[in-house]
């Protein structure tokens, strides 16, 4: 069942180092930024403000004051932080043990295990049988599969982020957890393999009543059983991230092989079940389960009729990041492709830069492993791509009306192109190291030309900033609705625990696939 990484903005390789929430910073004599005059998207022009604006940022001034907004962060750090809501361990389940992911899992595999035993205690001491058992199994690989195929995906952020801004903030919160969808396929996942446990379990013993199930049922069956359960081993969060690489080849390859073998399993135990005088291909026909295969299998092969290999134009932003054109598709806010030089073995995601107006979208590969370290010392001039772009975390800012939009290192590729589009009222904050020298004055003018008032922090200039402090200063001067952060893993998970323990709406990437 291969994952296509619904819910992941920005993939491992090009995270930013992990920023510390502790550190203090030494701030230097103060400087104003003034605004900025309404802009242009074109890149390659910045107006003398703008510059302007940008040295005051960046050239080690300490005080960010805006005239225009009043964004301050001066002195952050003696900020007082509210209390949390709720009590420690009530907030520490809902926000951390509980949440939203888990909380789908839940749902779906509790219901799959309360009919299971409902299924075990009505069949007695035979069992249920075995068509039956089939059946729901297949169901729930079917959901499971469903659940990670990009026009699927699609269409659920879609439709959760129709909704108008006008409705009560508790509605568009729970909305905008829409990215969490992946505990849905794990929850089918890990249910359907408990199900063709039982479902094995029972067929061998009518295989050995000789009650309608034959070998070839049966031997398909453990098969089918042990790359699940494969699976399901290099998918454990931990395993998971310590052999990502792994884990994809088995959920890719072991996927495959499970999915062709479940074809052989269907036909052979529709066979074993045909009535008297009914061919094979009629009762094929009327399987639901036969149905069900077919749509699965054609959701896994339609990615693959859309891998092509297509020119790209790099553009070397500096050691650390190179910048990658593309123009055979447009994108949105929002929206993920993929990328690989070997097609049968890596992918690797990346979020999708587009700017009203300009056909196509870039992406910023930074520096994080030997495949994104290769980009930069040999920047490609063709490269694999494959499905259509597929949204992510923060396809969700448009249902809040005042958005404060975090972003450390190259997160902040998924981040620009909701500031170019200006779907609502945001206000950036960026931290990174050596920005311009990083990045470039070309993407880092444009950013500061559709939001004058971005506090860019450069964290090699003032040192690591305390982000739990810095990003509730921003929400306070800010008066944001929401907060959405493209950040490494722990500082994600931090900065979104608090804000959401102190009421403030907060998403952040969940890093589930």
């Amino acid at each position: 069942m291969p994952s296509t990484n619904g819910v992941v903005d920005v993939p491992r390789e090009v995270q930013p180092s992990t920023v510390s929430s502790t550190a203090t910073i030494t701030l230097p004599p103060s400087a104003h930024l003034n605004g900025v005059s309404p802009l242009s998207y074109d890149h390659n022009a910045s107006s003398n403000n703008t510059s302007t604006a940008a040295s005051s940022i960046i050239d080690g001034k300490s005080e960010l004051d805006v005239e225009k907004s009043g964004i301050s962060w001066e002195g952050y750090l003696d900020d007082e932080l509210p209390e949390k809501t709720q009590g420690h361990w009530l907030r520490n389940l809902r926000f951390q043990i509980f949440s939203l992911y888990r909380r789908l899992f839940g749902i779906v595999f509790v219901t799959n295990m309360a009919v299971f035993i409902a299924t075990c205690v009505q069949g007695g001491v035979d069992g249920a049988d075995a068509l039956f058992l089939g059946k729901v199994a297949i169901a729930n690989i079917f959901v499971a599969i469903l659940m990670r195929q990009d026009y699927v995906i699609n269409a659920f952020f879609t439709v959760a982020c129709a909704a108008p801004q006008s409705w009560p903030l508790w509605i568009r919160r729970i909305l905008g957890r829409v990215y969490t969808i992946g505990g849905i396929h794990s929850g089918c996942g890990v249910s359907g393999t408990v199900w063709i446990i039982l479902f094995a379990a029972q067929a061998t013993r009518q295989f050995l009543r000789k009650d309608h199930i034959t070998v070839p049922t049966l031997v398909f069956t453990y098969i089918i059983l042990a790359l699940l359960i494969g699976i399901l081993a290099f998918a454990y969060p931990k395993l998971r991230v310590r052999r990502h690489d792994t884990f994809e080849m088995t959920h890719r390859f072991f996927g495959w092989t499970a999915i062709a073998l479940v074809w052989c399993l269907v036909i052979f135990l529709i066979r074993d079940y045909l009535k008297p005088g009914q061919t094979l291909g009629d009762a094929v026909v009327r399987s639901p389960p036969f149905w069900l295969v077919l749509i699965m299998t054609c959701s896994i092969i339609l990615p693959w009729l859309r891998l092509r290999k297509v020119p790209v134009r790099s553009e070397v932003l500096s050691d650390h990041c190179v910048r990658l054109h593309f123009d055979y598709v447009n994108t949105h806010p929002g929206h993920f492709t993929r990328m690989s030089f070997s097609p049968l073995t890596e992918w690797h995601s990346f979020a999708t830069i587009s700017v009203p107006g300009q056909k196509g979208y870039s992406a910023v590969v930074s520096r994080a492993g030997d495949w994104t370290s290769e980009r930069i010392a040999n920047p490609p001039t063709e490269i694999w791509v494959r499905g259509v772009p597929c949204y992510g975390v923060v396809r969700v800012t448009p249902l809040f009306r005042r958005v404060l939009l975090v972003a450390t290192g190259s997160g902040i590729g998924p981040i620009a192109p909701v500031l170019y589009a200006q779907k609502t009222k945001l206000q950036l904050l960026w931290t990174a190291p050596a920005v311009r020298k990083t990045f470039g004055d070309k993407l880092v003018d444009s950013l500061l030309e559709v939001n004058p008032s971005a506090v860019i922090y450069d964290t090699r200039e003032h040192g690591k900033p305390d982000m739990v402090k810095l990003t509730y200063r921003m929400v306070r001067e800010f008066d944001a609705e929401a907060v959405v952060i493209i950040s490494n893993e722990p500082l994600t998970r931090k900065v979104v625990y608090g804000m959401m323990s102190r009421g403030i709406p907060a998403f952040g990437a969940i890093w589930d696939s």
